[in-house]
């Protein structure tokens, strides 16, 4: 499966002003801000950016246009991505003995070995909990609840995470429920 394009969010004040790729983000904001602070966040680390919205839309645009991403070998269609894997030869032998050769017995182990212990479900969720922190860090340091609403998102209580975030600003409540639970609703 291909990657997703990544996604930004502009604030202006307490309102979501823009949503969209870096590109479309940066061109809103050139056309929002009248000198008030505007804040851009990377939807997947919550990482606060800034951007130079200087120049004409066409010239912002260029400025934050995705970069060219040609593939090589591999399947692009099928997701597949080439990778180099150093083993050492008993390994290349017990592989090449497998069912489907080395490549579907590699693919075998790696799917059994996520099964079993959930790793990647557990990484997903702290991503989430790590990139909505940072953006109420940035946006709702201030805010009611904002120290118990913390200790909700890590303690992964979405309920009383609810709750702490409740009397937020609409679009800023949104933002970081999307952010906290971004890996469950994936799912």
């Amino acid at each position: 499966m291909p990657e997703p394009t990544p996604t930004y969010t502009a604030f202006l004040d307490d309102a979501r002003i823009a949503h969209g790729t870096l590109a479309e983000v940066a061109v809103t904001v050139r056309h929002a801000n009248d000198g008030q602070p505007v804040l851009i966040f990377d939807d997947t680390t919550g990482q606060q950016l800034d951007l130079d919205t200087r120049g004409t839309d066409d010239e912002i645009r260029r400025r934050y246009a995705p970069a060219d991403t040609r593939r090589g070998r591999g399947r692009p269609k099928l997701g597949v991505v080439p990778r180099e894997v150093t083993l050492l030869p008993r390994h290349w032998e017990w592989l090449n003995k497998q069912s489907g050769g080395a490549s579907a017995a590699l693919r075998r182990l790696v799917d059994e070995a996520r099964r079993a212990n959930g790793a990647d479900q557990r990484a997903n969720t702290r991503a989430a909990h790590e990139a909505a922190y940072r953006f109420m860090h940035a946006i709702a340091g201030n805010y009611p609840g904002y120290e118990e609403a913390t200790r909700a998102l890590f303690a992964d209580d979405r309920v009383r995470f609810t709750e702490q975030i409740a009397h937020w600003p609409m679009d800023v409540r949104t933002h970081a429920m999307k952010l906290a639970f971004a890996s469950r609703n994936a799912d």
